[in-house]
């Protein structure tokens, strides 16, 4: 009988280190006390949550909509990675995503921006990049997480989407609006991307033309209006490309003066925009 006592002691023990260590080990797997900027299972969960609360409140749906690109954006991309939205022409607005619907040749395309955050650093938040305010973030964006900005290219064909390129946006906040444009010189379309720009009091626009056909890396051109900047877009050398001018100006407590416009036009040997007004002047875009 005693040993039938040890026995059963042993196995009630036995029993209840199983019970004890299972509860544990499922209780540290479990916890996450990280927040959704730097959790990945947070985070991922939350834009779940607003994918289902958006399906709810949308009537039509179809195979390729806005709704069926977040979620392959979600299953596809890496945590942090958004399709970011519109900035709010007012208070009230519904906030629309970034995504820009075109068919050509029986296919349907679509542009979007996407807003990627750095590894290494907290997840960013879509409404801390869209925006007025959020254009001051390149003076300091590590707080809020740092943002880079992509427009991407894809397809869909009955619900399988496929990026077809992605090209860097070189700013981290302030995202305003997308459009599809014509250059008129050389009758090329274009995507221009119009950030808004604090520091310069102004904005600035990102164009992507397609100068070798929609499927193809888009070619990146900057313009910019400011208080005291500009670079407007122009047709400098005639060719394929399109190139602009820089404009100088002078202020003072008084007045603000124009001083002189310079033409920057594209060298494709350097792969940069150059002037001949001084050889050592060049840029990126």
């Amino acid at each position: 009988m005693k040993i039938v006592n040890i026995l059963l002691a042993i196995a009630l023990f036995v029993v209840i280190a199983l019970f004890v260590f299972g509860v544990f080990t499922f209780s540290c797997e479990d916890r996450d006390t990280g927040t959704p900027e730097t959790s990945e299972r947070k985070e991922g969960s939350i834009r779940s949550y607003n994918i289902e609360q958006e399906k709810k409140l949308t009537g039509n749906r179809t195979p390729c909509d806005t709704i069926s690109l977040q979620e392959f954006v979600l299953d596809n991309f890496p945590a942090g990675n958004y399709l970011v939205n519109y900035d709010r022409t007012y208070t009230f607005n519904i906030p629309r995503a970034a995504v820009v619907y075109h068919k050509e040749n029986n296919k349907q395309y679509i542009f979007a921006v996407i807003a990627k955050s750095k590894e290494g650093e907290r997840y960013i938040e879509k409404q801390n990049v869209i925006g007025f305010e959020s254009s001051f973030i390149n003076l300091d964006s590590t707080k809020l997480g740092t943002a880079f900005f992509y427009l991407m290219l894809f397809t869909c064909d009955n619900g399988d989407f496929e990026k077809l390129w992605e090209s860097e946006v070189p700013i981290h906040g302030g995202f305003n609006s997308m459009i599809i444009k014509r250059w008129g010189k050389k009758n090329t379309m274009y995507i221009e991307l119009n950030f808004e720009a604090g520091i310069i009091s102004g904005h600035r626009n990102y164009n992507f033309f397609l100068i070798d056909g929609i499927e193809k890396e888009p070619h990146l051109m900057e313009t910019y209006e400011g208080i005291v900047h500009k670079r407007s877009m122009s047709n400098v050398n005639n060719d394929r490309f399109p190139d602009y001018f820089e404009y100088r100006f002078r202020e003072d407590s008084l007045r603000i003066t124009k001083l002189d416009s310079i033409p920057f036009y594209w060298d494709s040997t350097r792969q940069l925009y150059v002037t001949k007004v001084n050889r050592n002047w060049f840029r990126r875009y």
